[in-house]
């Protein structure tokens, strides 16, 4: 079996309220940043999985991330494994 590291962003799907982003981006208005806007924010999560392959690692990782890590409903994600060298 190898180690393989997944690398997972979450952020909320275009056109949903980014409420934290929002409340951010007024704080830096405030603070004189007024050439910033659009401010989102969302997950990165990471974790490691013990497969075969890294196709087997990736199908893992991503039942992992549809069962748990992220609501299809608001958020997208994208997902990324690489290997932990050493493994090979």
């Amino acid at each position: 079996m190898q180690k393989f590291n997944a690398k997972v962003k979450v952020m909320l799907k275009k056109g949903i309220l980014d409420v934290q982003g929002k409340t951010v981006e007024n704080s830096l208005k405030t603070l004189g940043f007024d050439n910033i806007a659009n401010i989102r924010i969302g997950k990165f999560i990471t974790f490691d999985v013990e497969a075969d392959t890294i196709e087997k690692a990736k199908e893992i990782a991503n039942s992992a991330v549809d069962k748990l890590l992220y609501n299809p409903n608001i958020e997208t994600y994208y997902l990324e494994i690489e290997s932990i060298e050493g493994n090979i």
